[in-house]
């Protein structure tokens, strides 16, 4: 069976003319796929009877089913869980900004990495998503509130440069202007330090932005809260990202989730400031969600703020990441965690 909304416009061309169909038909196929995001091959009504029926016997039409949502009293962020056909789940984040709506996907069901403080990562991996699947969150979520989507993240469940082919399609796919046409320059790929993947993806010709989960200055410190850091160093990961800025013109964001006594002293502010200025990063300090499993704490406001002033006195480009739906299970993996543990 063809997965049919995993094509991109050129191989769904291919494949209509070896099932002999005009060209043309993958234009309209592909517009009800990704603008009109339909959910059953019955609505493509400019399309003959005929050719519905092949599509139906030989095409896979992927879409998810909405399992939960949880909005947040707080700010009207939406977490979504969402099942897939072989009875997983995963998590995507519906959030509003003054500047667009911004939607977090998940890229794998679960997560190999093993961050010391991320839920996502306590049951392992379970297995990539298809690049249908991680465009279906998107389409689930559009069709749900009746809202734009302007701007993408993939930092959701899961390592993307894990599942590096399937994201890359669906980068594609998505800012496609056949169909949502999302701008590139409004996506963002997050790693947690995935060498290779990061080079690989500053050839790609696609000005999207890349960011870093770094989360410390030392690779001894850094091995405590991730294991990637065993694999890859800092001499190695820090290159890797000058290096895509140097080919792409797109500034690398460090994302650097404060844990109170672990890596939020003003030593390690000062410390920050030099590899980020090496690179021209901007800083995104993210206070760590905490999860029962762990016993990490997350920095109080006030040693925050004091962090990040202290960046700036260093002339680096710092802000503080607005806490999106703190009180929906906002962190990456709780939801889907808690629905396991239910059952």
């Amino acid at each position: 069976m063809i997965d049919i909304k995993s094509l991109t416009i050129d191989e769904l061309t291919e494949y209509l003319l070896t099932i002999g169909e005009k060209k043309f038909r993958a234009g309209q196929i592909y517009e009800w796929l990704h603008r009109r995001k339909i959910t059953d091959f019955e609505e493509m009504t400019n399309l003959s009877k005929d050719l519905r029926n092949k599509l139906k016997e030989n095409c896979i039409l992927t879409t998810l089913s909405t399992i939960t949502v949880q909005e947040s009293r707080l700010d009207g962020t939406r977490k979504y869980l969402f099942g897939l056909d072989d009875g997983n789940a995963v998590e995507s984040v519906f959030m509003r900004y003054h500047h667009g709506n911004s939607v977090c996907v998940s890229s794998q069901v679960g997560c190999r990495m093993g961050c010391k403080f991320c839920a996502s990562t306590l049951d392992g991996l379970e297995r990539n998503l298809t690049s249908a699947e991680i465009l279906d969150q998107v389409y689930s979520i559009e069709r749900d509130t009746g809202e734009r989507v302007s701007n993408l993240v993939i930092m959701g469940t899961g390592e993307p440069m894990d599942n590096y082919d399937n994201v890359i399609k669906f980068v594609k796919i998505l800012s496609s202007e056949n169909g949502l046409n999302i701008s590139r320059r409004n996506i963002t790929i997050s790693t947690c330090g995935i060498v290779p993947g990061i080079m690989k993806l500053a050839e790609e010709n696609m000005p999207v932005t890349l960011a870093l989960s770094l989360h410390s200055t030392t690779d001894e410190k850094r091995k405590l809260l991730m294991p990637i850091a065993y694999k890859y160093s800092l001499e190695e990961v820090i290159p890797a990202c000058k290096y895509y800025f140097e080919k792409t013109g797109r500034r690398v964001t460090f994302e650097y989730a404060l844990v109170e006594g672990v890596n939020d002293r003003f030593e390690d502010a000062d410390e920050l400031s030099v590899i980020a200025n090496a690179v021209e990063a901007h800083v995104n300090l993210i206070p760590v969600n905490p999860i029962k499993e762990r016993d990490f704490k997350s920095t109080g406001a006030n040693a925050v703020r004091a962090f990040q002033a202290r960046l700036e006195k260093k002339k680096v480009a710092a802000t503080v990441r607005r806490e999106m739906g703190r009180d929906i299970d906002g962190a990456c993996g709780q939801l889907r965690r808690k629905m396991r543990d239910s059952q």
